[in-house]
């Protein structure tokens, strides 16, 4: 069974996840640690639980969601992962960053990358790719269908879907990509997204405004 632990990070208000099993290997999923204490609440629960590190996933490559990137690859000898196509949002960050005066290390680049379809493994456990592009050119949603959540990154919130208004963006994109592919996993579905409070697929179906 697949245990998750969530850090709120960064002035964003990003939610970084850590997910273990039975076995204690760890999977980072969107670090968004950015101050001593951000990083010291990962460092020392990971210690206390007597977790392995051994995957750095983003779901996407904004600002608020790599901001740990460098740290955790320095902390536990692990490179990032995610789609290729979000290089170009990786790559702005540096500019972005400057302007907005928030400190970042630059992340680290993959050696490789994650595709559009199949899955990870960590210990005994399993997270299929969902490729849901709209809020960001290439993002992926990571799916548990052992013990049934979803890490949703910003395509899906509570009552709300992410922003498309940034560079590489697309509106209809992402209503399709919510409807088609995050709208066929089971209602009771637990989804944990990037910002704010966990949700479900079936709540979602009934009353989220944008989904209608």
């Amino acid at each position: 069974m697949v245990q998750l632990k969530s850090f709120v990070c960064n002035a964003f208000q990003e939610n970084t996840y850590l997910l273990f099993d039975e076995t204690r290997e760890c999977v980072i999923i969107d670090p968004g640690m950015n101050s001593g204490t951000e990083e010291n609440a990962v460092f020392n629960f990971v210690k206390a639980e007597n977790l392995n590190p051994v995957l750095l996933l983003n779901t996407h490559c904004h600002i608020d969601h790599v901001l740990g990137n460098k740290w955790a690859a320095d902390t536990y000898g692990l490179l990032p992962q995610f789609h290729e196509g979000e290089l170009p949002v990786l790559s702005f960050v540096p500019s972005y960053a400057a302007s907005i005066g928030v400190h970042y290390e630059v992340s680290p680049l993959p050696e490789k990358f994650l595709p559009e379809t199949g899955s990870i493994t960590f210990g005994n456990s399993r997270l299929d790719l969902i490729f849901a592009p709209g809020h960001s050119p290439a993002h992926l949603c990571f799916y548990c269908e052992q013990d049934n959540f979803l890490i949703g990154g910003d395509v899906l919130f509570h009552g709300s879907i992410g922003r498309t208004d940034l560079p590489g963006g697309n509106f209809d994109q992402l209503i399709k990509n919510i409807s088609e592919k995050l709208f066929a996993l089971p209602d009771n579905c637990i989804v944990y997204p990037g910002h704010g409070q966990e949700t479900t697929i079936g709540f979602e179906k009934q009353h989220n405004p944008f989904l209608k």
